[in-house]
């Protein structure tokens, strides 16, 4: 089983109707990691904590629909966290949190995860927001002991962080305990002041990573691995409407790859096989951003895309 740990929320994107400033779409980094694994056929649960809200019940409910479990979902009276969305002329996104007070980031530490648990992921704001980032660190220091293959996406949120220095200090210190380690260009920018990502991510092999996926927008997706292999592919070739959720998408549906192909050695994976990985999680973000909001999708959907451009 995967397990996605992090915070779910509503994003308030911009409405496709004229009558409306706002739309509600149910999201949320680490959520959206656990619906596309969820939706690709992967056993998967969500760590959070959800409010008893009206948006709390109705992220729950497509957590269920889409075949995720639930059991390891808390809840609590707190409000739902919102970010609001604004797009610019390439469908890209840019996020405003509302997060005082919220469910997510008051999550407990629910003790060792359930014994069939193969991989745990992290990231987003529930490695930020204390004190649900403290647990969330704490769970990733102990399920990585276990040996649970663990896979962590900063997604950095500049906005959201008080004080960088901290944060890249505390980042450096999750290191030893992750084995893929999933970011953007822009995050390995920010997380260093300014290196590549080809050099930060020889930095972040060094300290104990296994394999750094980067993810380059139209440019694509390429993995630099411990033992220096690189592989890279293309970027889907289709019309994109928003880019939200699309990172999540490739992490959720890379660790479904994994945990479908039996993968517990990263080790083990050849440049080819990390082509098959990736192509794979390219074709789910391809059909992630050719819709609105972060709608991941099922495996037909994606065997069927699969087909269509054969």
């Amino acid at each position: 089983m995967i397990v996605s740990g992090g915070e779910a929320l509503v994003d308030l994107v911009p409405a496709e109707s004229d009558s409306e400033l706002l739309a509600p779409r149910l999201g949320g980094g680490p959520y959206n990691v656990a619906l596309a694994a969820g939706r690709l056929g992967v056993p998967t649960a969500l760590l959070s904590r959800l409010s008893t809200d009206r948006f709390g019940d109705a992220l729950v409910s497509r957590l269920e629909a889409s075949g995720v479990d639930t059991s390891l979902v808390q809840r609590g009276p707190e409000p739902t966290t919102l970010a609001v969305v604004a797009l610019d002329e390439t469908g890209a996104a840019r996020f405003s949190f509302y997060t005082e007070g919220t469910a997510d980031r008051l999550v407990a530490d629910p003790g060792p995860l359930p014994a069939g648990t193969r991989v745990l992921s992290l990231g987003t704001l529930g490695m930020v927001l204390e004190p649900g980032a403290s647990a969330y660190e704490t769970v990733l220091h102990r399920e990585a002991a276990r040996g649970v293959l663990t896979a962590l996406d900063p997604n950095i949120r500049a906005d959201m962080i008080s004080d960088a220095d901290a944060y890249r200090e505390r980042f450096a210190s999750w290191l030893p305990s992750v084995r893929l380690l999933k970011v953007s260009d822009d995050d390995a920018e920010w997380l260093t002041g300014g290196e590549s990502a080809v050099d930060a991510a020889a930095t972040w092999l060094a300290a104990g990573v296994e394999a750094v996926v980067l993810t380059r927008g139209g440019d694509g997706l390429s993995v630099l691995t411990a033992d220096g292999h690189l592989a890279q592919v293309p970027a889907a070739d289709v019309a994109v409407v928003d880019t939200i959720g699309a990172g999540d998408t490739v992490l959720g549906a890379l660790l479904a790859w994994l945990v479908d192909h039996d993968v517990t050695d990263l080790a083990e994976l050849t440049p080819d096989t990390w082509r098959q990985a990736l192509a794979y999680a390219s074709r789910a973000a391809g059909v992630t951003v050719s819709r609105s909001g972060a709608e991941p999708p099922a495996s037909n959907e994606l065997t069927a895309e699969q087909n269509a451009s054969v």
